[in-house]
């Protein structure tokens, strides 16, 4: 309880007055405890951003992965998902920030919440890359879009919706039907369901997968 209340007052000080204010005296002040207290939970003022960071992401998160599990359209999902992401970004400027700087376990689970919805285009047979450049792709650029906005003095919030088409033309496939896919798309999809295929061995997985890719990448 003690630490939740700690988290709770430096993550209100970051969220209201930025990073700089996020000092250990001013964060032992507002959570109603000694500094002492800070050092013994946390370590440094490092481990509270840390903490803190954690907490606001994994709040976002677990909302980001409770809206992919009810998304029925996983391109509607995508683009859906790509805007939480613009917003949530544009407003936690100072969170941004402090994640630059860091990995936590909660952006990890933000990535994994990324994957299982370009798993779900893939599935579909909607993707003509496969799974790993799509997710490096948007996450790349949702990174560098809200990195944007952020740095301009007049943003220009058209941009994002910009940067998802410029995007979804490079990843998917406009044909989601079997009998009008592209083979890059035959191959990705080839490529989800390859692991629980009968019959075949460890290594004929292995040199499926890896003739797959080769055709995608040659692509």
């Amino acid at each position: 309880m003690e630490r939740a209340t700690i988290v709770d007052a430096a993550a209100r000080l970051l969220r209201e007055h930025g990073v700089r204010a996020v000092t250990t005296r001013a964060v032992a002040e507002a959570a109603g405890v000694q500094p002492p207290t800070l050092y013994r939970l946390f370590g440094d003022k490092d481990g509270l951003l840390d903490a803190v960071a954690e907490h606001v992401m994994a709040t976002y998160v677990a909302t980001k992965a409770a809206t992919a599990e009810q998304a029925e359209d996983p391109v509607a999902d995508l683009r859906e998902g790509w805007r939480a992401h613009i917003r949530f970004g544009l407003a936690n400027p100072d969170l941004v920030a402090l994640l630059s700087t860091r990995r936590t376990a909660a952006t990890e689970a933000g990535i994994a919440v990324l994957r299982a919805r370009v798993r779900r285009l893939a599935e579909a047979g909607m993707l003509q890359v496969d799974e790993r450049r799509a997710l490096e792709m948007i996450h790349a650029a949702g990174t560098g879009t809200v990195l944007a906005l952020l740095g301009a003095a007049e943003p220009d919030l058209t941009l994002a919706d910009a940067m998802f088409d410029a995007v979804a033309a490079r990843i998917l496939t406009t044909a989601p039907a079997a009998e009008d896919r592209g083979p890059a798309a035959l191959a990705v999809t080839f490529l989800t369901v390859l692991p629980d295929l009968p019959t075949l061995t460890d290594a004929e997985r292995t040199l499926m997968a890896e003739w797959l890719t080769r055709s995608l990448t040659a692509g």
